[in-house]
């Protein structure tokens, strides 16, 4: 997977096949929410040591921006672990097909729906969608968002702003009105939030606010549906390698992307996707209202 970048340092594991770059090439892609198959390298989405153990057999699980990144692992380990995956993506067709072949490989179903979350009635045809192949949904995980960089906040534009927050915290607002009526006692909504919801970041001010909304509403759901036993966690990633990053950074940032942490590099999609399969499955029984951090170390 990595011959072509062999400048590019790794820390290995105890499988070969598994290593991670500590550096990144300066790259940078011109649009959101970036292309996975144009990354150099393209992020490490399976952990080829894993050994499966049922933890979702025959769930039902709807990820919105399930096609790449973080989305893309988690489908990947979900169906290992022997769920059919819906996937909600913009337009990253290429990225989605291949994720949907991942999930085929394991011998379960993956349905794609493209299209822009901003618009509520998505979510709705989602909903029914899913519901009409499947019959019922037991997990969804909120996982879109864009980030706009800006040196200050003079500079973020009111369209920005709208586009931020329509993205990252409307749309989950959206898809949970519209799949909540179909979910029965133990089912999961996971969030991803991320580290700037509590550490903040100078150049995200406005992605960090409505990552720390996506906290909050985290919270304050799982209080208003803990009676129906419907769990409600979150996951705060720290730097992790996704088409976000070169998407969205400029090419001297991505070439230091994630060295700043404790243990001085960014993380792989792999690595963040066993807190979402924790979260989701009977593992987290007695979890609801918490938030996991999976951010190379830094305390929050």
């Amino acid at each position: 997977m990595f011959d072509n970048y062999p400048c590019i340092p790794y820390i290995g594991y105890k499988d070969e096949n598994v290593r991670t770059p500590i550096t990144f090439p300066a790259q940078h892609q011109a649009f959101q929410p970036g292309l996975e198959y144009e990354m150099k390298p393209q992020p490490i989405f399976d952990n080829p040591n894993y050994i499966p153990g049922q933890k979702l057999q025959d769930k039902v699980v709807v990820i919105s921006g399930g096609d790449s990144g973080i989305g893309r692992a988690i489908s990947l380990l979900f169906a290992k672990e022997g769920a059919d995956i819906v996937i909600s993506y913009l337009n990253e067709h290429e990225d989605a097909n291949y994720t949907k072949s991942l999930v085929e490989s394991c011998g379960r179903r993956c349905i794609l729906i493209p299209g822009d979350l901003r618009d509520e009635n998505l979510s709705t045809y989602i909903a029914d969608t899913t519901m009409n192949c499947f019959g019922k949904i037991d997990v969804l995980i909120n996982n879109c968002g864009v980030q706009f960089p800006q040196n200050s906040i003079l500079d973020i534009t009111s369209q920005q702003l709208r586009d931020t927050f329509e993205t990252n915290i409307f749309t989950f607002f959206y898809l949970t009105k519209a799949i909540l009526p179909h979910m029965q006692a133990n089912s999961s909504i996971i969030n991803t939030t991320s580290i700037t919801a509590f550490d903040g970041k100078k150049n995200l001010i406005d992605y960090s606010a409505t990552k720390g909304a996506i906290t909050v509403f985290t919270k304050s759901l799982s209080l208003s549906l803990a009676d129906q036993k419907i769990r409600v966690n979150a996951v705060a990633p720290g730097p992790i390698w996704t088409p976000l990053i070169p998407s969205s950074f400029n090419e001297q940032e991505v070439e230091i992307f994630g060295t700043e942490t404790p243990l001085k590099r960014a993380g792989q999609p792999f690595e963040l996707a066993p807190a979402y399969l924790y979260l989701a499955s009977d593992d987290s029984r007695y979890v609801t209202g918490q938030i996991i951090h999976v951010n190379g170390g830094t305390i929050v």
